[in-house]
């Protein structure tokens, strides 16, 4: 069955085009700048009431959230064993990583926002950049201290928890400096490596609003 991914380069869309590669599925890619307003366009608002991606058509219907559009796919095609479905001794922990994973990338948009999208830079709030950025810090210490012991989120192995929890992982690093985190250092160099991240990268397309490689106060 075809499918058609509403997306924009290195956004949450990406888990989306990950996680479709690890089940061997490659969507029709359609492609948006979040700065020209393609995303406020009637016809994209009906598939993404807030206008955003990533939003999925998919077995006759649209899905927007990347969340929700991850535990459709993972619940409607067990057989690839990327969800932990009800019963799963792993099921609190992966629905948990599915919602933390919105709770740090909520901070990114924030950040994003900040440094990025404001249309006059002047408005921007060191105050507020200086602790969204150490909210976001906070949220990686639980991670580096899980990945300690196992190579994926979850102890069983790789699931869709890394494709929801591992893109954050890729956005964060522009405003956190990753030299205090040496466990998820090491964790984005075993994702990275994987064929269908490799496969989802190509597909993907060059980031269109970044400007920096990282931001900080006094810094851009």
């Amino acid at each position: 069955m075809s499918m058609r991914l509403h997306h924009v380069p290195m956004t949450r869309s990406f888990r989306i085009l990950w996680l479709l590669q690890e089940m061997g599925e490659t969507p029709e890619v359609l492609t948006y700048a979040i700065q020209d307003g393609s995303l406020r366009a009637p016809d994209y608002l009906e598939r993404s009431p807030a206008g955003r991606v990533p939003a999925l058509e998919v077995d006759g219907t649209v899905i927007y959230e990347s969340g929700a559009i991850t535990e459709y796919l993972v619940e409607t095609r067990p057989d690839h064993g990327l969800g932990r479905l009800p019963g799963d001794p792993e099921r609190v922990p992966f629905l948990e990583a599915m919602h933390y994973a919105e709770t740090q990338a909520h901070l990114i948009a924030n950040l994003n926002l900040q440094w990025i999208f404001l249309r006059d830079p002047s408005h921007r709030s060191d105050t507020v950049v200086k602790i969204e950025a150490r909210r976001l810090q906070a949220t990686l210490a639980p991670m580096e201290a899980r990945l300690a012991g196992q190579e994926w989120f979850l102890a069983s192995g790789f699931s869709a928890a890394d494709t929801m929890m591992g893109w954050n992982l890729l956005a964060a690093p522009r405003y956190v400096r990753f030299d205090q985190f040496p466990n998820l250092r090491a964790y984005v160099e075993r994702m990275k490596a994987r064929p269908a991240f490799k496969a989802a990268q190509a597909l993907d397309g060059a980031p269109n609003f970044h400007r920096e490689e990282f931001y900080a106060v006094g810094e851009a």
